[in-house]
């Protein structure tokens, strides 16, 4: 699950560089299903300060894969890294 929420990022992050129809039914679904978790993160990491570059999509997934690797871990299984 933890995955699949990674891509949902992951294409986020993709069409935002080409400027995608803020209307579009796909493009809304995934803005619903992503901001709640890239908003906070983007007080930590303020695109302003990195020229207007938005790390949140990065951070939040680098935060999904530890997080993901340190269930797998506790489970007793030796944690693979990124994806």
């Amino acid at each position: 699950m933890l995955d699949l929420y990674t891509w949902v990022i992951l294409i986020r992050a993709l069409l935002s560089w080409v400027s995608p129809d803020p209307h579009n039914p796909l493009v809304r679904m995934l803005a619903l299903a992503t901001e709640p978790v890239l908003r906070p993160l983007r007080r930590l990491v303020p695109p302003h300060r990195f020229g207007g570059l938005d790390l949140s999509p990065l951070v939040a997934i680098l935060a999904l894969q530890f997080v993901k690797n340190g269930i797998i871990y506790s489970l007793g299984y030796s944690p693979r890294i990124l994806f």
